[in-house]
């Protein structure tokens, strides 16, 4: 599939999307939004891919946030369907797909941008990452569920202050938050990454996909966590990849997972 804000691309299990819109700091427009669903439902599919990684192109950012001037003149109902619309379609949608998805964020993460990295599963930094939620200086919130995800990630103390003062934190002030797991070099974020997804593909595409449903639960009002990993842990068992991981382990062989 041919996209115009995007690029995608896949080897060696991993598939890569790399958000193409250099001169607007590859910020977050509807278009663009629409594209990112696509490529993730599609790299969701496709069974030779284990782990996705997105990532900005070039070296200033990774979203450097909304497109503003796509919304500066909305109504109340049109910002509400808006958001809605926007969780919905992507943001919502990465964080609930069963493929591992990793932000590699390079830059700028701000508004919308940050708000796409806390969706992902986890997140790797270059050391020039930049990260916050600048909404409220121009009298809005954020509305993509960063005002949800960031006090899950860092606590509430430091999300209303992130918020509120509509301040950047660095790499490694984010790394101290628990916002992102590693930060390194910028010339080595890709690789240090497809490192991490190595270590991903090693293991269960089904169990791995049981296992963020599980975790998600625990955030979701009204759903149990722990019921859900017990419903999780048994379907385990009625799976291909159980009867090879106990049987390689059994055999003392390395396992052959097909992800069913």
């Amino acid at each position: 599939m041919t996209y115009e804000n995007i690029l995608t691309s896949t080897e060696n299990g991993i598939g890569q999307i790399t958000i193409n819109r250099p001169s607007k700091l590859n910020a977050l427009n509807v278009a663009t939004i629409q594209e990112l669903h696509d490529a993730f439902d599609t790299l969701d599919k496709n069974s030779e891919v284990k782990v996705i990684i997105i990532t900005g192109e070039g070296e200033k950012a990774f979203v450097a946030g909304a497109d503003i001037s796509e919304f500066a003149s909305f109504s109340v109902e049109e910002g509400a369907q808006l958001a809605a619309q926007g969780q919905e379609l992507l943001f919502d949608f990465v964080e609930n797909l069963k493929t591992p998805v990793i932000a590699a964020v390079n830059g700028f993460a701000l508004g919308g941008g940050l708000e796409l990295a806390m969706s992902c599963h986890f997140r790797v930094a270059s050391d020039n990452a930049k990260m916050g939620l600048p909404e409220v200086s121009l009298g809005v919130i954020p509305g993509y569920g960063g005002t949800q995800r960031l006090p899950q990630l860092v606590g509430k103390g430091r999300a209303m202050e992130l918020i509120m003062t509509a301040g950047m934190i660095d790499a490694e002030t984010a790394k101290s938050y628990g916002l992102v797991n590693h930060v390194v070099p910028q010339a080595e974020l890709l690789e240090f990454t497809k490192n991490i997804a190595s270590k991903i593909m090693r293991n269960s595409p089904m169990a791995i996909g049981k296992a963020i449903s599980a975790v998600n639960a625990n955030y979701k009002d009204g759903v149990n966590g722990f019921e859900t990993e017990i419903k999780n842990f048994g379907k385990c068992f009625g799976t291909e990849d159980f009867r090879e991981g106990t049987t390689a382990f059994l055999e003392k062989r390395k396992a052959s997972f097909s992800g069913k």
